[in-house]
């Protein structure tokens, strides 16, 4: 009798060594999920253009708004159409884009260069169906500047936040 009860004892604790395994087991379910975004894109609409400048003995400057409004420094003569440079975007309706512009471009005709200082109208754009920004600008004219044709290029960045 002693070794059956061993017998059954030994299975029965073999059994719950089995059964504890199973018993402890648990489960989890997780989701996987991914949000999709268009593909931002920038175009350009309008150049920055701070149109004919007459230049004078001293340094001044010559500021083109991001709207678009022109204010010539003393001592020079400016004529002609000016503009703020224009950008449309388009992207995912609802998503936050942040704006960056540099901070300066030259523009140069032949050896000689002035420099202008850049301001955008927007540092985000919460995106809607039609999205615009513009990018206006301080030129930095010398002191009798050398004549010709100016022309610099600069890069603007959208990105999502």
């Amino acid at each position: 009798m002693t070794k059956t009860f061993k017998t059954l004892a030994l299975a029965g604790v073999a059994m719950l060594g089995f059964g504890a395994t199973s018993a402890n087991a648990a489960t989890a379910n997780a989701d996987a999920r991914a949000n999709i975004l268009r593909q931002i894109t920038v175009t350009k609409t309008a150049d920055l253009d701070y149109a004919t400048i007459v230049t004078g003995a001293a340094a001044s400057t010559v500021q083109v708004s991001t709207g678009g409004v022109r204010t010539c420094g003393a001592g020079l003569v400016c004529t002609g159409t000016v503009s703020a440079a224009g950008f449309s975007v388009v992207g995912t309706i609802g998503q936050v884009a942040t704006v960056s512009v540099p901070a300066t471009v030259s523009l140069t005709s032949g050896a000689n260069t002035m420099s202008s200082t850049l301001v955008s109208s927007a540092a985000t754009l919460t995106l809607a169906a039609t999205n615009s920004f513009n990018v206006g600008g301080t030129l930095s004219v010398g002191a009798n500047q050398a004549d010709g044709a100016y022309l610099g290029s600069f890069t603007v960045t959208v990105d999502y936040q």
